[in-house]
């Protein structure tokens, strides 16, 4: 009644409307027929001037992520030479993705499985792939009553349960990382609530392990705090401690009472050897460690997309083991309630089918054997191309990475001329070079680090 009133006070309207409209006839007189269309006219003017405005008007642009936003220009260059040694993930010797063949063969076993299904997975997952993923991890003969595990999104979400889980519980809520480490780390950690410390581990004046300086920061880090290592083929410098060092470490840790976290992501595809490069988690177990650990099968298995992992506790006996998984799967029921099962699936296919697995391993050697390879044809053509630098700690390092030392400077400076896309900390993935395209690559190299340093302090 209201809108009526005011629109038969409207008279002024009759004389001022003018439109394209083929069904509406203006000037407009007021009248019964018109009275309709005066009102909604009016109500819509009302609702658009009294609208709230929406707190998303203020919302800021947030900050480009720094891998992926490399990957996206590489996509949009038009250079016929661009290379992207960026992104982490395996590609062929024609720059192709891989699927593992004996991942598609796990695949058609379960398609023609009548039992298999696409139900929700119970909170922790899967608890066959569980299993299975735990045994490829800390051994066939591990005591699997003590240790408390559930299946994660990837290696990145086991590290955020496992982060929330250590933020609730842990008696220091302080956690070390090296210094450099996977980038996500930080964010992940911080976002779960805990302080992150950086400790050193590179020591870019000689492009090798700061095994003095790790030692010394984690000697000087509160009894009770939280190490995190990388169980192999450190992300982002490749270089890892030997045996003989990673005992210095155990020590210095049980030493300090320390909870030690491993980040195992490239579990066979930093060797060739899934068994070597377990040492450093098994060796730390036999120690007597209650150690966490997030496990990825993303690049060794190349699930990338399929966000497939586990997260893990050593506990003293079963009854601990209970108590911890009944508290992980109170962060994870109202984070994302269930994990996805179709990559966990491929996993406890593959991993429970002994022609499947010697096969699996077969391939994940080839994998390791082309990057290894790729290392040493990268270093040759460095000095075919008139290269006086030692490249040596390329060679002597392992993984998907390459730790060049070259500046950020000079990284720009091969996107802008060469279009080789990289990080800014000279971190190339050796996955994006094959024979095609290695010889381009050593010679941009060489352009920008003639007569520059690749050693800093």
């Amino acid at each position: 009644v209201t809108w009526v009133k005011s629109a038969l006070s409207l008279t002024h309207i009759s004389s001022t409307f003018t439109t394209n409209t083929k069904h509406l006839q203006f000037p407009m007189k007021f009248n019964t027929r018109t009275l309709p269309f005066i009102i909604l006219l009016k109500t819509a003017s009302a609702f658009s001037m009294t609208a709230p405005k929406s707190f998303l008007a203020d919302i800021p642009m947030g900050a480009p992520d720094a891998i992926l936003g490399i990957a996206e220009n590489f996509k949009a260059s038009t250079d016929p030479n661009k290379v992207n040694v960026c992104v982490g993930a395996y590609r062929d010797e024609n720059g192709k993705p891989w699927i593992l063949p004996s991942v598609k063969a796990a695949e058609q076993i379960m398609m023609d499985d009548p039992a298999e299904n696409k139900e929700y997975a119970s909170i922790a997952g899967d608890a066959a792939y569980v299993a299975e993923a735990i045994k490829f991890a800390y051994g066939q003969e591990c005591d699997l009553d003590k240790i408390a595990a559930v299946q994660s999104l990837s290696g990145t979400g086991a590290c955020r349960i496992g982060g929330e889980f250590l933020a609730r519980f842990a008696s220091v809520k302080k956690i070390y990382v090296p210094d450099p480490t996977w980038g996500n780390h930080i964010a992940i950690f911080e976002e779960a609530g805990l302080e992150v410390v950086r400790y050193r581990y590179y020591n870019r004046a000689t492009n090798g392990l700061n095994l003095d300086g790790m030692l010394e920061d984690i000697e000087g880090a509160p009894d009770g705090a939280i190490v995190l290592l990388h169980a192999c083929a450190h992300n982002p410098t490749g270089c890892d401690p030997t045996k003989e060092q990673w005992e210095q470490v155990s020590a210095l840790c049980k030493q300090k009472n320390l909870q030690v976290f491993f980040d195992s992501a490239y579990q066979g595809f930093a060797s060739g050897d899934a068994e070597a490069d377990a040492f450093a988690l098994r060796y730390f177990v036999e120690e007597g460690h209650n150690v966490m650990l997030a496990q990825s099968f993303a690049k060794n298995f190349g699930l990338y997309g399929e966000r497939c992992g586990t997260l893990s506790f050593v506990t003293e006996d079963k009854d601990q083991k209970d108590r911890v998984l009944s508290q992980v799967k109170r962060i994870i029921r109202p984070m994302y309630s269930s994990p996805p099962i179709h990559g966990s699936s491929i996993v406890r296919t593959v991993l429970t089918d002994d022609e499947l697995t010697k096969q699996y391993y077969e391939e994940c050697a080839f994998m390791a054997n082309r990057i290894g390879s790729m290392r040493k044809v990268l270093v040759e053509k460095l000095e075919e191309a008139g290269s006086t630098h030692d490249w040596s700690h390329i060679t002597s390092q392992i993984g998907m990475f390459a730790y060049t030392g070259m500046s950020s400077d000079m990284c720009n400076t091969l996107t802008s001329e060469f279009s080789i896309f990289l990080t800014l900390d000279g971190r190339i993935s050796l996955a994006g070079l094959n024979d095609n395209n290695v010889e381009y690559v050593a010679k941009a190299i060489h352009s920008v680090t003639d007569g520059n340093s690749i050693t800093s302090n």
